[in-house]
């Protein structure tokens, strides 16, 4: 009887749990057994490892074989566990003899003639690895995915012969070097920037463009009304060009993130991300879930920007699921047998038409849509979610002029570019983070009386908005933070009426759909 022991992790939302693989090999009838929990992509292993080791040269040992998936209570999915699992076969039937080294864990699915292919997740259990100061080998193909984790000691290899010579110790150099060159590989291609849209690009929509650097500077949500062709979507896709880049810490959230889902892409690192979901997703879609709770696009979209076209279209159940997470920057996602914890920090804009024909208001007289249409219409965002969106803004259809002009008109200023908005932006963020340690989107209440030092004039006219329009309490909280953000963006110490009247300029919209909101 002989008994030996690997390692790997398991999966479970953004955690890895260390897995050990125990091998038995023991006397008896031809059995292949895999306890502990496995999902059936694992079970299915014991087919490709065997003929993996046939393949590739090795004796698969007669009698009973018994794998153990240890901790047992822990579900195990993917095809992951292949390499360890042969490994352990190899090492408990003495074919494989492992020189001293370093704690090592293993991952790879094994193709039928020993290939190593890769599997998800690989960021998530590199940087877990670290942490424990083990050195781990991975398919090839996954290199890219662990060469952003910093200091990580990880080796890829093409196949399972590989991976046997380097535990005898053989052939370490040219494994080394494969993950020296990767890791520059990798580097390099998170150097190369990619050129974001221009803001010069979209003409005219002064107030929309200067509404989206206020929604850059403080992080804050922004819906867009206005009819098709107006430039809304060009727009939401700008914002991302004017956010500054993710710290070392936030790319690798939003890298780990995306292994998770399978939906890494190796030019991405380094950027932030910007997520655009049909209006046909469901809620498991947007919000996350199935039965392995899997991140969706709100948590795709942490440190970036989640950008929802067609908003009214969405399903009702969609858009009321965004509230918790617009407030608590994460999503739970709660399973009979799991329960797991996504970040959601995302900065939300979206993007509607003003009635269902798309023309409400249209100088061109084209919309037939009736009151009860057009209330119907609207009333499909409700007041909650609208409550919780800091900037409504109109986006009108723009005249033939600034449609066809080739630049700036005689005597107006120049077409702001994405790199001087950027610019505003950053210097507006330094100073909120050296001011209030955060930015002002996710100011709470509780603070933020503290730190908004309001002029006479502006407190005065703050609740004469407060009585007029009728503000919630959050709706009040919102208004002070868009024009903190404003503030910021003029390197102001004080908040000044002029800068309250912008920020409820900019949240003008929001009487006009409550007051179109079907009464309960």
């Amino acid at each position: 009887m002989a008994v030996a022991a690997t390692y790997c992790r398991g999966q479970l939302g953004l955690r890895a749990p260390l897995v050990q693989v125990e091998v038995h090999l023991g006397p008896g009838l031809p059995v292949f057994s895999i306890v502990g929990l496995p999902a059936t992509a694992v079970k299915e292993s014991k087919e490709r490892v065997r003929a993996a080791l046939a393949n590739c040269g090795f004796q698969f040992p007669a009698g009973r074989i018994t794998v153990s998936l240890a901790p047992a209570d822990l579900p195990k999915e993917g095809g992951r566990f292949d390499l360890p699992i042969a490994l352990g076969i190899l090492k408990a039937s003495r074919q494989v003899l492992e020189v001293a080294g370093p704690a090592r864990e293993f991952y790879g699915e094994l193709s039928l003639s020993g290939e190593l292919l890769p599997v998800r997740g690989m960021t998530l259990a590199a940087a877990h690895a670290v942490r424990e100061g083990h050195e781990i080998i991975v398919p090839l193909a996954n290199l890219r995915d662990t060469h952003i984790v910093r200091q990580s000691r990880t080796l890829g290899a093409r196949n399972l012969l590989e991976v046997c010579r380097h535990l005898r110790g053989e052939d370490r150099g040219s494994l080394l070097l494969r993950r020296q060159d990767a890791a520059a590989a990798g580097a390099e291609a998170a150097a190369a920037a990619v050129a974001a849209p221009d803001l010069a690009d979209v003409r005219g929509q002064q107030l929309p463009k200067r509404a989206l650097v206020i929604a850059a500077a403080g992080s804050h949500s922004v819906l867009m009304i206005g009819p098709p062709g107006s430039g809304k979507t060009m727009l939401a896709q700008r914002l991302p060009g004017l956010l500054p880049p993710p710290s070392a810490a936030e790319a690798l959230e939003v890298a780990t993130i995306a292994s998770v889902s399978s939906d890494a892409e190796a030019g991405q690192y380094g950027r932030r991300p910007f997520r655009a979901p049909h209006h046909t997703a469901s809620a498991t879609a947007i919000v996350g879930g199935g039965p392995h709770a899997r991140p969706g696009e709100i948590s795709l979209a942490h440190r970036g920007v989640l950008f929802l076209d067609e908003l009214a279209e969405f399903d009702r159940r969609v858009l009321e699921s965004l509230r918790e997470p617009l407030e608590n920057r994460i999503v739970t996602i709660s399973r009979a047998r799991l329960q797991v914890q996504y970040p959601a920090h995302f900065q939300l804009i979206a993007a509607m038409n003003p009635c269902a024909c798309g023309y409400l208001g249209d100088s061109s007289g084209r919309c037939r849509c009736t009151p009860a249409q057009v209330d119907a219409y609207r009333g499909r965002i409700s007041g909650p979610l609208l409550d919780r969106i800091d900037l409504l803004i109109e986006v009108p259809r723009l005249p033939l002029t600034d449609v066809a002009a080739p630049g700036p008109a005689p005597g107006t200023p120049p077409f702001p570019t994405s790199a001087t908005a950027a610019t505003e932006v950053a210097r507006a963020r330094r100073r909120q983070w050296r001011l209030r340690g955060c930015l002002n989107a996710e100011l709470p209440p509780s603070r933020l009386q503290a730190v908004a030092r309001l002029a006479p004039d502006a407190s005065t006219l703050l609740a004469q908005v407060f009585d007029r329009l009728g503000l919630t309490a959050r709706s009040y909280h919102r208004v002070l933070r868009v024009a903190l953000s404003i503030a910021d963006l003029a390197a102001s110490d004080v908040v000044t009426a002029a800068h309250i009247a912008e920020a409820v300029q900019l949240r003008r919209l929001v009487t006009t759909f409550r007051d179109s909101m079907p009464a309960p």
